[in-house]
């Protein structure tokens, strides 16, 4: 004998399932909905009155079932077992609405069009509850925008736009400040140790492991295109090279601290001389 489909629990999930996909479409912000407590609360009410709908479903027919004649009883059952969703082909059968082909000629309209008939087919229900879904999220939306005075677009662009700000104010405020015309070489171990891992992750394509120069120019030698020293080393690496040719700004990838650190380390490359170094370029540079 096979076993029926748990149609209340599929539609009792399905259902669920619309609700949590809507409530996450009209909810504004970035995080999912449902990690809000109220959102999760509203979910979780929404769940329990499925459960308690279905069972007060069940219990009425049971009620019904027990309060009428033997007779009317088997006929009530005869009728539900006929329609009854017993697997996954009654459930397809269940969802179109559509006729056997033995029984088309229940349904067939009295105008031909050269011999073509027609079929007076009712509408598929999962058309039918897609269509009455639409109408739920309709006004629900209305609701929400017009009447309560949900967030639109502009407010959540403005809500997102201050917040950005209070995290840049925030970061301003606990960044440390370079002033590029007090800047002095510096020889602490450990920054220039971090300015080296940042040369390798992103100089050394150009420059080389060791600075000896590949597309970008020999950056142990006295001679620099747009000027040596810590100053000129940290403002090249801010604001980048020379239009159209020269390398890209980084001021907006690394922190000022972390260019003063590359800047550190790039000038204490001077007079290494590693093998197979690049050319000169540019000027001789004396302080």
């Amino acid at each position: 004998m096979k076993k029926k489909l748990p149609i209340g629990l599929i539609r009792v999930f399905s259902l669920f399932v619309l609700v949590f996909i809507a409530t996450e479409l009209i909810v504004p912000g970035s995080e999912l909905a449902f990690t809000e407590p109220v959102i999760a609360a509203f979910l979780l009410i929404v769940l329990l009155f499925l459960i308690i709908f279905e069972k007060i479903k069940e219990a009425s027919e049971a009620l019904y079932t027990d309060h009428i004649s033997k007779e009317e009883r088997k006929t009530y059952f005869e009728a539900k077992e006929k329609t009854s969703i017993k697997d996954w082909k009654s459930l397809l059968q269940a969802l179109t609405s559509l006729k056997a082909v033995e029984e088309e000629q229940d349904i067939i309209l009295e105008h031909d069009y050269d011999g073509i008939k027609e079929l007076d087919n009712d509408l598929p229900p999962w058309w039918l509850y897609m269509f009455y879904a639409t109408i739920v999220f309709a006004v629900v939306y209305l609701g929400y925008y017009e009447v309560f005075g949900g967030d639109n677009q502009t407010d959540e662009y403005n809500q997102q736009v201050a917040q950005a700000e209070i995290a840049i104010e925030k970061y301003r405020s606990t960044a440390k400040v370079i002033d590029i015309s007090n800047l002095e070489v510096s020889d602490d171990v450990a920054a220039l140790n971090k300015g080296k891992k940042i040369f390798k992750s992103n100089c050394a394509a150009c420059h080389m492991v060791d600075g000896r120069g590949s597309i970008g120019p020999n950056l142990t030698d006295e001679y620099w295109i747009l000027g040596g020293g810590i100053k000129n080393i940290y403002n090249t690496i801010a604001e980048g090279g020379r239009d159209g040719k020269g390398m890209i700004s980084w001021k907006s990838s690394l922190s000022p601290e972390k260019i003063q650190q590359v800047a550190n380390y790039v000038w204490s490359l001077q007079g290494t001389n590693p093998d197979k170094a690049k050319a000169p370029e540019g000027d001789k540079w004396t302080e």
